[in-house]
């Protein structure tokens, strides 16, 4: 059954029994300091956040998060939610109330009483080869009984002799990382970790090959004692053959004795040989041209509870408005880069806020709740489970989401993803921001160095990358519209092609890797605290919003331009016009500015709160009105009409541009084109509501 692990601060044990009533509940503490109905950002608290931010203590957190490996449900995983409570119960730097939230959960293990495997065998039966079932022990870290040996999550239990089946069809997939993908061509040991940032020729990168987010047994239902579970039997998403990774050492022992004809030219690697198609082994090769490769899988599916925790400053004028901080907790092994980074900065800031909270010189206008999701590895679970609970709470009220997973990739510069409302509070909070290393350069102007755009209205700016399904975010702005983004430090994409930092998501992510080669000293572990936790106050604090609605403009126009240029003739033949959709565009141009201007209005004079309360919504809300949870039946949980996956090759709105693609060779009339109308008809409906909440609220 569910429970929760409360630790009551403020507030009594039954009001700690459901997200609603903590938030819902409007006393606020005596240590307050006076309450004004205009509150705003306090730039002097601002200042002290920023200079009391402290890398010595993100350091520290990082050493302790990422001690031992803490896979989602494992006993450390657990030790680590009590880490958070303790954390945020603390007398003298804890929050207004903490609380593990649990959820049963399908999750998949590799088996450890039959590993998993992979054998090169004889046609009589004898392995001539075994590719490693676990990566190297290099630095005493890899080889404890914690560590989850490599696999893919969710792949099916088989045992599929893979080369010489491919006149069959596929029966098992050997999934491995290059090392022209990952290291820039490096391989050989001397060149990789531990003498280098780069990925070693045993590591394997594990991840989950389940194709949805959230449980699989409960979609669109938290995982709740009481909740429907589907049975096994109809689930969907699993991968439907036995899949396993391996390291890239063993990789070019299959790859490099691989007969057939050579691959294209895009699946050539770097492991020095030419890459072949099979089927079967070279003659010449290691191994008998009738061998076979056999995968052995026994992965198996267990229900696991997992826990998110949640801990939450009360707003002072608006506790009814959420502004929330999230990062996952758990990872495959020790995970200090992806997740722990991101939770060593989630636990400094919250010290720091916690810090002014008890002594009661701050409180923020709206509330803040800051999140520790469980189970994010195995496909975004804990997140997800939080907004199938909550899920009409939390579209009413929440502000903003903001994600830090990962907060350093590499020390290069500032990598923010988001809707566009969220661009103007990042770029306000960058350009205050000194950039970590030499110069006086602001993170804003770093930032435009190696990611940058040219905006009609702005002129160059720092560019925003869009938000996909890569972390718990994406439950917040495909599911509930919530106008979301994700921060980090990254590196010079002019100087590396790695995809990822290279030991992404192996047992050779660790603290030492982390303190020696990706972000020695941990200033740009500080300026990710300082960049996040500047837009935290600036939307938690401000009196209006800094939410730029206006800024969406320039994107439904580049959509629209895409859609004149690449598939206006196509549409024209077909009798569709894309009239509509031009007006539709216009109309909200036309009530964003409006809008705008009608803010600056206010904000020159001494605006009635509730004024600026109902314009705060509409704010909020414009996000909301992109969903539509039936433009998308073969997806699940997206509904956002701009952001959805988009399989077309036109940069535009993505029903569209999915759609036109499928009916491009079809016969006029064929329901391919009937769906071509809909999508179209979906964003045209959608742009125009999003336009009438813009409008001013008294205009029906």
């Amino acid at each position: 059954m569910q429970w929760a692990k409360g630790l009551g601060l403020g507030l009594g044990a039954a009001a700690l029994l459901a997200l609603g009533i903590i938030l819902g509940h409007f006393a606020i503490p005596k240590n307050t300091p006076s309450i004004s109905a205009t509150q705003d950002l306090d730039l002097e608290i601002l200042e002290t956040v920023m200079g009391q931010l402290d890398a010595s203590r993100i350091r520290e957190n990082l050493r302790e998060l990422s001690r031992e490996p803490h896979l989602a449900s494992s006993p450390r995983d657990e030790a680590l939610v009590q880490l958070l409570l303790q954390r945020w119960a603390d007398t003298t730097s804890g929050l207004d109330s903490a609380e593990a939230f649990e959820y049963e959960v399908l999750l998949s293990f590799p088996s450890q009483e039959q590993p998993n495997s992979v054998d090169v065998v004889a046609s009589a039966g004898g392995v001539l080869y075994s590719c490693l079932r676990s990566e190297e022990n290099l630095t005493g870290e890899q080889g404890g009984p914690d560590v989850v040996p490599p696999y893919a999550a969710y792949a099916p239990p088989g045992t599929p002799q893979a080369v010489n089946a491919a006149k069959h069809g596929v029966a098992g997939v050997l999934v491995y990382t290059d090392p022209g993908d990952i290291n820039d061509g490096l391989s050989l040991p001397n060149e990789t970790f531990p003498n280098s940032w780069h990925l070693p020729p045993s590591g394997v990168e594990r991840g989950s090959y389940y194709e949805y987010f959230g449980d699989p047994l409960t979609p669109y239902l938290p995982a709740n004692p009481s909740s429907f579970r589907l049975d096994l039997a109809n689930v969907s998403g699993f991968p439907p053959i036995p899949s396993q990774p391996i390291g890239f050492q063993d990789a070019k022992v299959l790859l490099c004795n691989l007969n057939g004809s050579s691959a294209p030219a895009a699946w050539q690697g770097a492991l020095g040989c030419d890459y072949r198609l099979g089927p079967g082994f070279r003659p010449d090769g290691d191994f008998p041209a009738d061998s076979q490769v056999k995968v052995s899988v026994y992965n198996r599916l267990q229900l696991r509870n997992s826990s998110n925790v949640l801990g939450i400053i009360r707003g002072a004028v608006e506790p009814d408005r959420y502004v929330l901080y999230g990062n996952h907790r758990d990872s495959w092994v020790h995970g200090a880069v992806d997740p722990s980074s991101g939770t060593a900065v989630l636990l400094e800031l919250s010290r720091i806020l916690g810090t002014l909270l008890k002594k009661g010189t701050w409180r923020p206008r709206r509330s803040i709740v800051f999140a520790s999701w469980g189970a994010e590895e195995f496909g975004l679970i804990g997140s997800t489970e939080f907004t199938e609970e909550f899920f009409s709470k939390l579209q009413e009220r929440t502000v903003a989401y903001l994600n830090v997973d990962i907060s350093v990739f590499a020390n290069a510069t500032l990598r923010v993803q988001g809707t566009p409302p969220v661009q103007s509070v990042v770029f306000s909070a960058a350009k205050e921001i000194p950039s970590p290393g030499p110069g006086d350069l602001s993170i804003y102007d770093n930032w435009i160095r190696y990611f940058n755009r040219s905006s009609p209205v702005y002129g160059l700016v720092p560019r925003l990358g869009s938000l996909g399904a890569g972390s718990d975010y994406a439950p917040f702005i495909h599911f509930l519209g919530i106008s979301s983004m994700d921060i980090a430090y990254t590196y010079d994409q002019s100087k590396t092609s790695a995809r990822i930092y290279p030991t992404y998501h192996t047992a050779f992510d660790t603290f030492d890797y982390v303190d020696k080669f990706v972000d020695p000293g941990f200033s740009s572990h500080q300026a990710v605290a300082r960049t996040a936790g500047s837009v935290l106050l600036r939307l938690s604090d401000s009196f209006f919003l800094p939410l730029n609605v206006s800024d969406y403009s320039d994107t439904l126009r580049s959509f629209l331009q895409a859609a004149q240029q690449e598939l206006g003739a196509l549409l024209e033949q077909h009798s569709i016009s894309l009239g509509p959709l031009v007006a539709a565009v216009e109309k909200f141009e036309a009530a964003a500015a409006a809008l705008g201007q009608y803010i600056s209005t206010l904000q020159q004079g001494s605006p009635d709160p509730l004024q600026v309360r109902m314009l705060n919504d509409q704010l909020m809300l414009l996000e909301r009105t992109f969903l539509n949870p039936r433009a998308f039946p073969e997806e699940r949980y997206y509904s956002h009409v701009l952001w959805a996956p988009r399989t077309g090759s036109t940069a535009t709105f993505p029903g569209l541009a999915n759609a036109c693609s499928k009916a491009r060779d079809t016969s006029p009339g064929s329901e391919a084109w009937a769906e071509v109308q809909r999508q179209l008809s979906i964003v045209v409906v959608a742009l125009e509501g999003a336009a009438a909440t813009l409008r001013p609220v008294a205009d029906l």
